[in-house]
């Protein structure tokens, strides 16, 4: 009798345990936070180097899930020393000042089981604004090495006046050398804590 009541109590608490939420890790080498903004007539593109993000999901009550991302302003990398020391300087982000980016999810909405909108405060060069991203998720799976990973891609825009970068020079003839908008994409692979 009591091995009877032990299997129905381990029963009835495994879809418990299964349904706890999950803390992930981004895998820096496997993932990318960049952007792209217009320049005169092209496009510069370019990536932050070193950030980090702690993402719990919730599998059966995903609106639980979270995710805070800290980016150093500072690893700012668009393949060209010169510019990337401009953009380190107070012209615009001023990493001395305001050294890390950061975002705090504060709801998520899903709009289907791989679409999802994560809204939540973005803190850029010392102002804080609400955001919506959309993001959808690539999946869960297991590597060679047995680690349970999964994977989302997030692509949004954003105004970089919003954030007092506002650095920005006449062209002769009319317009400007930047773009105000600014877009960015947070490509993520992750990976379970244990």
């Amino acid at each position: 009798m009591r091995k009877l009541i032990a299997v129905l109590i381990a029963l009835l608490a495994a879809p418990l345990v299964a349904q706890q939420p999950e803390v992930w890790s981004v895998d820096k080498s496997h993932s990318v936070a960049a952007f792209e903004i217009r320049h005169l007539m092209s496009i510069v593109t370019g990536n932050f180097r070193d950030f980090s993000a702690d993402i719990t999901i919730d599998r059966a009550n995903p609106e639980k899930s979270s995710i805070e991302l800290t980016i150093q302003a500072k690893s700012i990398d668009t393949g060209t020393a010169r510019r990337d020391d401009h953009l380190r300087s107070h012209e615009f982000f001023d990493v001395e000042k305001f050294p890390t980016i950061t975002f705090r999810s504060t709801q998520i909405r899903a709009k289907s089981g791989t679409e999802f909108e994560i809204t939540g405060d973005l803190t850029m060069h010392g102002v804080t604004r609400r955001v919506t991203l959309p993001v959808a998720f690539l999946g869960f799976g297991k590597d060679g090495n047995g680690t349970m990973r999964c994977g989302f891609a997030m692509t949004s825009a954003i105004s970089r006046k919003d954030f007092g970068i506002a650095w920005n020079r006449d062209i002769p003839g009319g317009g400007l050398v930047l773009g105000d908008e600014v877009k960015v994409a947070f490509h993520f692979e992750a990976m379970q804590k244990k």
